[in-house]
This record gives C-alpha cells, structure tokens and sequence, in this order.
C-alpha cells in the first residue's frame, strides 16, 4: 500500500478506538458496562445489530461467494422479517419486563439452574467459535498486503478490538457501531462504483449486469423444494427464520443490543428497522461481487486469488508447473473476452439466436477454467498443503489489484471495521454471559458493582484470548460467511426450542426439557456430520425435536409440579 493508503487507514482505525473509548468513560457500575444504562435510541439500536452481523466475513466473503454461486445467497435472509415481528411481540416485551441482563436469566425463573446454564454453555461454545471465524477474516488483508504470518494478524485483528471492548464496555461497542456502519456504508458503495467505472468504456452496468445474468450469477430467486439445496426461497422462509428467531432472541450478542434500547418502544422499533434494512444490504453487497465477477469477464482474473499462497508455491519445485497453468488460464481468458463482447452485443441487439450460442460456448470455456483452476488447487495443495479455498479472496485482490491509491485504504478500513463492530459485540456478549449467567449467579451473588465490572473486563478480556486462539485455525474452513452460519445451525435450533418451550409449554418443566436439549443437540450434529440436511434446516430440525422431546418426557417422566420453577415475576 502507498503512504496515502497507510495514513487513511490508520486515522480511521484510530478515531474508531478513541471514539469508543472517550463516549464509555464514565462506566461506574455493570448496567453502564453490559448494557449502556439502557439508554440508547433506536437508530443506535440498528446499527448497532447491523453492525454485529456485518462482519469483515461478510464484506470478504459475500462478494466472492456472488462471484462463484452468484446471488441467491441472498434468499438465506428471507425469514428476517417475519423473524423481527415474532422477536417484537414476544421476546422484546418479556425481556424487557424481567429488567435481565442476558436472555438465559430468563430460564432460570422459568424451569431451573441447570437449564439456564445448559443454554449459556451452548451460546458462549458457538459465539466463542465463531468469533474467532470473524477475527480471521480481517487477517487475511493484512496478511496478504504484508506479507505477516498469520498468526500475528490474528493477534493484532482481535487485540485492538479487545483494547476498546475491555476498557468501555456495551458504550464503546454501541458507539462504535454507529460510526463503523457510516463508514462502511459509504465504503461499499464507493467499491460497488469503482467497479462499474473500471469496467470497458463501450461497456455499461446494464451491460455488465446482463452478462453476468446469462451466465448464472443473477440466481436470486429459487422456488424449487429441496432439502439439499442450500440456498431457496423455502430454506430461507423456513430454515432462515428459525435460525433468524434464533440468533436475536436467543443469541447474547444480538439480545445484549436491543436490551440497550431506552425504551421497549425503541428496542422494537430498533428490530423492525433491521428487518427492512437488511436483505436490500445484503443484496447490495451481493451485488458488488456479481459487478466484480463481470469485470473479471472482460479483464483476465488471476489463477487463483490467494496471493500469498501463490507466492509460497512459486519458491517450490512446483513453480515451473504452476507458471505454465498460470500461462494457460491466461490464453484461455484471453480466448473467452472475444466472445462476451459478442454476447454484450447480442444482448443490445435482442438477438436470442446469438445470446444462446455465446451462452453455450462460454459455457465450455468456463469449464475449461474450472479444469485449470482445479490442477492447480491440486497442485497448491502438494506444495503448500494449506487452504486451496480462495473464495475470500476474490473481492479482496480486486481491491489491491486495481483501486486508486487512498481507496484501497479506506476499504480495507472497512472491513477491519466490519470486523471490529462484530468481535467488539461477541466480546461484549461472551462477557456478559460469563459474568451473570456463571461468576455472579453461582459465585458471587451479592458483590459489589465495581468488582463485577472488574470481572467482567477479565472476562472480556479472556474470550478475546480464547477467540484469537480459534482464529489460527479458521483457514481450513473454505467460504468463511457460510462456515460461520452452518456452526451457528448446529446450536440455534436447539436453544430456539429451549425459548419456546418456556414461553409457550407452561407444563413441562425443567428436567423435561433439559434432557430434550441434550438429545436434540445430539441429533442435530449427527444429521450435520451424516450429511442428512443442507445446514439451514438443521435450525428448524432441532428447534422441533427440543419441542417434542420435551413433551414426551414430560409425559413419560413426569416432573412433580413442586420441582417446576415458577417464571420470574
């Protein structure tokens, strides 16, 4: 990067860290620390869940993932809304009642301890792991624009944001939040421009977009029913809104930012903004990916996009191997540009005779890439033995490779942004957790304010460890927006169940469903590890089967009605 990029990228990382730091100073006791004193407007509460799911995973990963499977991605958020609706008219106002600070506080009241511990297990094990999916992301940019070790770029993606969570607490990730959303907002879109300005001077965004809709990238909508298919309007209507109801009402990290609401009315309205805004963000971001993948039709893409690994194989025997199938992907692209050209002009010209030759021609020539690129992820594999999966690299080398200087500053800001505002919540999350749910509840219950603030910058402090410690292994994990949802579909179902369970079972108690919880978690990793499902329907799986367990051993194993705690007034 030159100096202008290096002075535009430290001066936003700074201003974030100082910002977040100089708004949290006065936390005096754990209502300021975990949930901001509960005073924050609704603006603040949606962008503040915006900004905890947009992590660098989604600003790396969502437009490789529209460049290699194109848009229908989009289609997993289908269920948002419907998701914000429910969470309004049920989770908000029972949360918000019970005045809690995580949402498993709840289950105590309602069916006992050891319920509520289960669920806080389940929650801080997936938010701690994905995490440390969410850390790793941003080390791949300062990886492959220095050169570091991955490991130190773990440390150094997740530190900063640990130095700012650890000393302000629920203040600082808020605040932050705000300020990284306007940031990112502005940065995707300048991408989203530079591309289409980059694209040929006889070629325009409709253009671009048409082409890159004749060859499968503008797949947005789906209705075939498929349990396999991943990505259709069903197991995003469905699957979706499971794992969508899941995430913010039962997931700390999202719950943790609605309860800083200054009021049930504005945590509502916080939600119901999310849900509208969304899927057209997600689509937009989708979008630039589609924008980059037609740019590449017209401009040769590299072999393969993980530059550092291609940096590694070249001082192996391999490298003369790998130069050739590098000279061949070349001779092919050069090949294919002649015949989008002519698919752009038959597109202008409404020509359907011609658009269905160009189509099936470069049809074959993308099979032909496909083979090329496939001998040499083999032969990467061989030399390196390290991640073959460059899918989020694609919209990263784009950015190096050919954004002006200062830009490529500002949007690799934006994804370390990105990535801050999402760890920075986890972090504040998996705190919160620990420290209520576990060291107040059965260590110590009547402390003093300071010392649980103490704890819980200990606290803080310790995940961010624990989180940088998985991020070291998150390479072998191929596209990282899909890795993290599927691990998040192995726990959400079943805490999902948990919730309903108690907002809607008043009979089954405590021991019932405890034991549903452990079987059904059960039967959701063996469907995962059987392959049995795609993974958006393991939400809607384990939030059934934690539901019907539940209800056959209450009936079988009946639990006395003196043993099944009350709710909490």
């Amino acid at each position: 990067m030159s100096y202008l990029d290096w002075i535009v990228l430290s001066l936003t990382l700074t201003f974030i860290v100082a910002y977040g730091i100089y708004k949290s100073r006065e936390n005096k006791d754990i209502d300021s620390y975990l949930l901001a004193d509960k005073s924050l407007p609704w603006y603040h509460v949606t962008l503040s869940l915006m900004a905890t799911q947009a992590s660098a995973i989604t600003f790396l990963s969502a437009p490789g993932q529209a460049y290699t499977d194109g848009m229908r991605f989009v289609q997993f958020y289908f269920g948002l809304p419907l998701a914000m609706v429910i969470l309004c008219i049920t989770f908000v106002p029972k949360f918000n009642k019970l005045k809690i600070f995580t949402a498993y506080e709840f289950l105590e009241g309602r069916f006992d301890l050891r319920t509520r511990t289960l669920t806080s297990f389940l929650f801080l094990l997936q938010r701690g792991l994905s995490t440390g999916l969410s850390i790793y992301a941003p080390s791949l940019i300062l990886s492959s624009i220095l050169g570091w070790d991955i490991t130190w770029t773990n440390i150094i993606s997740g530190g900063i944001v640990m130095l700012y969570t650890v000393s302000g607490g629920a203040q600082a990730v808020s605040h932050t939040h705000l300020q990284q959303m306007g940031i990112v907002t502005i940065g995707m879109v300048i991408a989203g421009f530079m591309v289409v300005k980059l694209l040929p001077e006889n070629v325009s965004f409709t253009d671009a977009l048409h082409v890159a809709g004749k060859m499968g990238k503008t797949n947005l909508i789906d209705f075939t029913f498929d349990l396999n298919n991943r990505y259709n309007v069903w197991s995003g209507l469905i699957g979706g809104f499971f794992l969508q109801l899941s995430y913010f009402g039962t997931d700390q990290s999202q719950v943790g930012r609605y309860l800083t609401g200054s009021s049930q009315g504005q945590s509502k309205l916080g939600l119901a903004m999310n849900g509208l805004l969304k899927i057209p963000m997600q689509f937009l971001i989708l979008l630039v990916g589609v924008l980059v993948f037609a740019f590449y039709q017209f401009t040769n893409p590299p072999l393969f996009f993980n530059q550092v690994e291609v940096n590694k194989i070249k001082k192996t025997q391999y490298a003369a191997e790998f130069e050739k199938l590098e000279k061949d992907h070349e001779l092919i692209q050069k090949g294919k540009h002649a015949h989008v050209m002519a698919l752009t002009d038959a597109l202008n010209k409404e020509d359907q005779q011609a658009i269905d030759k160009s189509r099936i021609v470069l049809g074959k020539i993308e099979d032909d890439v496909k083979e090329v690129r496939g001998k040499a992820q083999t032969l990467l594999s061989k030399a390196n033995g390290g991640d073959v999966n460059d899918v989020n690299y694609i919209f990263l080398r784009f950015v190096i490779d050919y954004l002006p200087v200062g830009m490529l500053g500002l949007l690799i800001a934006v994804i370390l942004l990105a990535s801050m505002g999402s760890v920075a919540a986890a972090y504040n999350s998996l705190a919160s957790c620990t420290v209520v749910d576990i060291y107040k509840r059965m260590y110590h219950k009547d402390d003093q304010d300071r010392n649980y603030v103490g704890a819980s910058r200990w606290a803080t402090f310790f995940w961010g460890i624990f989180c940088i410690f998985v991020a070291q292994y998150a390479s072998r994990l191929g596209s990282m927006i899909e890795a993290v949802n599927v691990l998040g579909s192995l726990f959400y179902g079943v805490i999902l169940g948990i919730f309903l369970v108690a907002f809607y079972f008043k009979t089954i108690g405590g021991r019932a469903v405890f034991w549903a919880a452990v079987l059904g978690e059960v039967f959701v990793v063996l469907s995962y590890w059987k392959d049995l499902t795609a993974f958006l329907w393991l939400n809607l799986i384990g939030c059934v089967l934690v539901i019907a367990f539940a209800f056959l051993l209450e009936k079988i194993w009946p639990e006395p009605k003196k043993e099944i705690a009350i709710e909490m007034p």
